[in-house]
């Protein structure tokens, strides 16, 4: 029997919206009863994340609670979350709820081990709150793989794509985004990172691998086809 998906989404929007495409993409079907039913919570008014990991803003567990609440009451069997800052409250948030709940770093760092054995050291692209609470490169070394961070400057500049990436008036292009996390991307492989992980769900919306010369894990999709197969479905191959 398949299941029933639940997106705890709005952090921002167009990853929300960006994580859901990945699902229908990569679901098998030849009609519109092929695909799995999905239900989406975005709820955009979840303060920033980063700024509440840093300390700067009140907790945001209440909120990520109630919204997998709203879930359960929807009728999903089990939930995801396209936005990995804000699984630094995932162990809490699985304390306070009883639906299933996938990590997104449990996706990455599993798949990496299993489908790219000879990978043990990735640099990672996210936000300053995914990087400075280190719960990302904890999980990644649990399966003995190493994790590379970008200097502080470079940093400033990874931030300040992520928000320009989420806002409808940036004052540059997409390209110019773009062009900044490939200079960071490449720092990191400079130093010695054979993979590069987006991790942050706003990375994959302007950085994708034909930008870089080395295996690139979009965790997005990781976590789409991870869903898809937990609904009860095999995601279509990899093309």
């Amino acid at each position: 029997m398949e299941k029933i998906i639940g997106i705890l989404g709005g952090m921002g929007p167009e990853a929300t919206l960006d994580c859901f495409e990945k699902i229908i993409r990569n679901t098998p079907a030849v009609k519109d009863q092929d695909h799995l039913r999905v239900i989406i919570d975005s709820n955009s008014k979840v303060p920033d994340r980063t700024a509440a990991i840093l300390g700067k803003g009140a907790s945001l567990l209440p909120l990520l609670v109630q919204g997998c609440r709203t879930l359960q009451q929807a009728g999903a069997d089990f939930i995801i979350m396209p936005c990995v800052s804000a699984h630094f409250y995932q162990e809490e948030m699985r304390q306070q709820i009883t639906l299933p709940f996938v990590s997104i770093f449990d996706v990455v760092a599993e798949t990496i081990s299993h489908d790219h054995p000879e990978i043990k050291v990735v640099g990672l692209l996210g936000t300053t709150g995914t990087v400075r609470s280190g719960l990302f490169q904890k999980r990644l070394g649990e399966d003995g793989i190493e994790t590379i961070v970008c200097e502080d400057k470079i940093q400033e500049r990874v931030m300040a794509a992520v928000y320009d990436v989420k806002s409808s008036q940036a004052d540059r292009p997409r390209k110019a985004i773009t062009d900044d996390l490939v200079a960071a991307a490449q720092s990191l492989i400079f130093r010695g990172a054979l993979g590069i992980v987006a991790g942050c769900t706003e990375i994959p919306l302007a950085l994708s691998q034909r930008d870089l010369s080395v295996p690139y894990f979009d965790v997005l999709l990781l976590l789409a086809r991870a869903a898809i197969r937990l609904a009860g479905k095999e995601p279509l191959s990899l093309r």
